[in-house]
This record gives structure tokens, sequence and C-alpha cells, in this order.
């Protein structure tokens, strides 16, 4: 059985539908050592959610460092500065007590006065986009619109100017080129390498900037609470920074282009939402849920653990598999099928408990006003795509290469 598991694990049809293998795995192999992605794939709900609450044994601490350790110890040795980065304090890589610390300080942009007072913002950029959609009768979604908002949403929270965007795009996309796996080649490892070089070092300017000169953005005000004492050492926000660059687009960019693809696929569920727009909020939830934008999320095995019937080992990776967690049938009724009024909806696309997506609000901010905006400008939208592409080239996402719509 594993090995035939793997061969379809391998097979480049996983990554665009990966959910009849993943079905396999929740019945018969939950617990799968994938020896191709250099970790344990976890498909089942409750063991997933075991491996988000358990983190004495499963850590983020260092969990992205080990995509090198397959790797010659010459080739290590050329990737310091991932080392560096990936092993030390930061959002996404840290444990309690420093995670709380640093999510405390980040949930300060994040809470809900600070959303609220967002959604002006959020609808000006969303209105210039289908301002220039309408003028030609329509848009490529992912680049002008699903990538086009959060990134420069980005770049209004980081005080960055808003031209920083296309290299905040390069940056991120490099960033992630290694996430999904833990045998990434050398060659993406050092991409990502060199993305991080030169993303710190505008951060790093940028932070110089925000000291001689505060802004009313989150960057200032990190760079305040550095200021205060030991609460934000230099290294934790230029870590942060980085962070919040990889994180703020992706999730979003891979929400909003699942959205419309689901909901243009489906015109009765298309109807039923511009017939009750109380439908947007729920049926955010139920497309997070049909398509994790998040597919895949490592964490570090730290002690010798049992986990659905597997022994695992300390420095094992394990690869929480939420698109399969949330289509887990012993949680959802008819999980492969989208219910956009599904209550309740325990879905964990956004994570859980101590690692639950602090950029979730704004993430499902921008997709309300994107669906509201459109059904509101626009009584007849189509997909004007031949085909559907999903994007396989970064494998902790799910998310689409590309969707042309036509606007009338």
């Amino acid at each position: 059985m594993s090995d035939r598991i793997e061969i379809q694990v391998r097979d480049s049809g996983f990554d665009t539908d990966p959910y009849p293998t993943l079905k396999i795995l929740r019945e018969q192999e939950p617990v799968h050592w994938s020896e191709s992605l250099g970790g344990w794939m976890v498909t089942r709900y409750e063991d997933v959610v075991r491996t988000f609450k358990d983190i004495e044994s499963f850590s983020n601490s260092g969990r992205l460092a080990q995509a090198s350790v397959h790797l010659s110890p010459d080739a290590r040795e050329g990737l310091g500065e991932f080392h560096s980065h990936y092993n030390g304090i930061g959002l996404l890589h840290s444990d309690p007590p420093e995670h709380s610390r640093l999510r405390r300080l980040v949930l300060e942009a994040f809470n809900p006065s600070s959303i609220r007072a967002m959604h002006d913002r959020v609808q000006q950029i969303v209105d210039e986009i289908l301002d220039r959609a309408s003028d030609v009768g329509g848009m490529e979604v992912i680049n002008d619109l699903a990538w086009g908002l959060p990134s420069t949403v980005l770049a209004d929270i980081l005080g960055a100017p808003e031209e920083s965007r296309q290299v905040f795009r390069k940056w991120a996309d490099d960033l992630l080129a290694f996430q999904g796996s833990n045998k990434p080649s050398e060659e993406v490892l050092l991409t990502t390498q060199a993305a991080l070089v030169d993303s710190r070092a505008y951060f790093s300017a940028l932070i110089e900037e925000r000291r001689r000169r505060p802004g009313n953005d989150l960057l200032s005000s990190l760079v305040q609470a550095q200021s205060e004492g030991d609460r934000l050492s230099e290294e934790e926000l230029l870590n942060t920074c980085v962070t919040l660059l990889a994180a703020g687009q992706e999730t979003t960019t891979a929400l909003i282009g699942n959205a419309l693809l689901l909901l243009l696929q489906r015109p009765d569920d298309l109807a039923a939402v511009r017939a009750n727009r109380a439908l947007i909020p729920l049926a955010i939830e139920e497309i997070v849920r049909f398509e994790s934008p998040i597919s895949r999320q490592p964490r570090l095995v730290r002690q010798e653990v049992e986990l659905g019937g597997k022994r695992l080992a300390k420095g094992d990776v394990v690869f929480q598999m939420l698109n399969s967690a949330n289509r887990d049938s012993s949680v959802f009724e008819e999980p492969d099928n989208l219910v956009i009024g599904r209550r309740p909806n325990r879905h964990i696309g956004f994570g859980l408990g101590a690692h639950y997506c602090v950029g979730a609000p704004l993430s499902r901010l921008e997709g309300a006003v994107v669906i509201d905006s459109l059904l509101n400008r626009f009584s007849e939208i189509n997909i004007a795509s031949e085909t559907i592409v999903w994007n396989t080239s970064k494998l902790n996402s799910r998310i689409l290469d590309g969707l042309e719509i036509s606007l009338h």
C-alpha cells in the first residue's frame, strides 16, 4: 500500500488533484511516511489537531531549517544565511513563550478594531482594480486582483512604498518555493536564501527609516516595541518582517482566486450569494475548508511519540495535511461537496490554537469585499479561461496559476 501511495504522491497529478489519494490515506494509512517528501503525511482531522495542540512533541521551532538535512555537508555549508534565519526566533518558527510574545505584538495590527478600520482602504483598492477591469470587460484574477489587493494592503501595514509590491511578490514566491517538502533541491534553497538576504537588507533599511521617522503602521509599532527593551530584538524584528512578507500575501491570494473559481463554477451557489449577501462570510469559511489555501504545514518532532499507530522519531518532520483534514468525513458531512451555508464549520484552514493565523481576519475581510464588490458592480461574471491550471511550484499552497474572467 505504501509503495502505491508513494507513486501517487510523486505523480504531478497529485498536486493538481490530491483529494482521491488523501482519501485513501485517511482510510488506510492516516500517518504515512513519504520518502519523496522526507516526512510523515498526517491526513486525519483528529491527528492533525493533536499536532497543533501537543507543542511539546510537535514543534514550530527549527522546522523549516530541517529542509536542508538531506543535502551534503558541503551544500549545507553554503546555506548559512538560510540556517541562521530559520533557526532564529520568528513568528512562524518559534514556540511559546517566545511565539506568544511575538504574536501579542503583531496582533495589535490585526485586532477587530484595526481590521474594521482597514475596510475603507480595502474597498478603495478593490474599486480601483474593478474600475480598470470594467473598462476592458474582464481581468486576470490572480495577478490583477487576488495578488494586487493583499500586496497593496501589506505595503500599507508595513509602511512600505506601494512600488515595493513587485519585489515583495518575487521575494514571497522565492521564500515559499522550498516549503511543503523536506527534500527541496539545493538550487531552490539557494534561491530562498538569496530572497532572505535581499528582503532582510530591505527591511533593515526600512526599520532605520522608521526609527528616524515613525509612522502610523505596524513596522513603526514593532520598532517602538524593540526600543522598550527585550520585548523584541533586532533579529526578531527582521525575522517577523520576512514572515509577514511571505505569509501576508499568499493565503489571501489563494483564498480570493479559489473563491471566485468555486462560485463561478457553481451558478446556483453564486445566485444564492448574490441574493443574500449574509451568506458571504459562511461561503468564505466553506471555501477555506474545501480548497484550503495552505494545503500543508510542517512540524518538527521534538521527542519520540506515537501518532496514528506509528512511532515517530525525534527529528522527524510531520506534514499537517490541512487539505485532507478539512475533508475528513468523521467531522464534515458531504466533505467533498461545497456547502456554502455549512454550520457548524470546524475547518482548520487557518490553523488552530497558539499557531492560529494572525492574519485570518484580514484575509476574510479582503475576500468578503472582493465578492461583494464584484456582485454589486457586475450582473454577469463568467470564467473565460480555457483551462483551469493550479500552481504546483509551491507545494504548501493551493493556489491557481491564473484565472481569466469576463465581466458585464
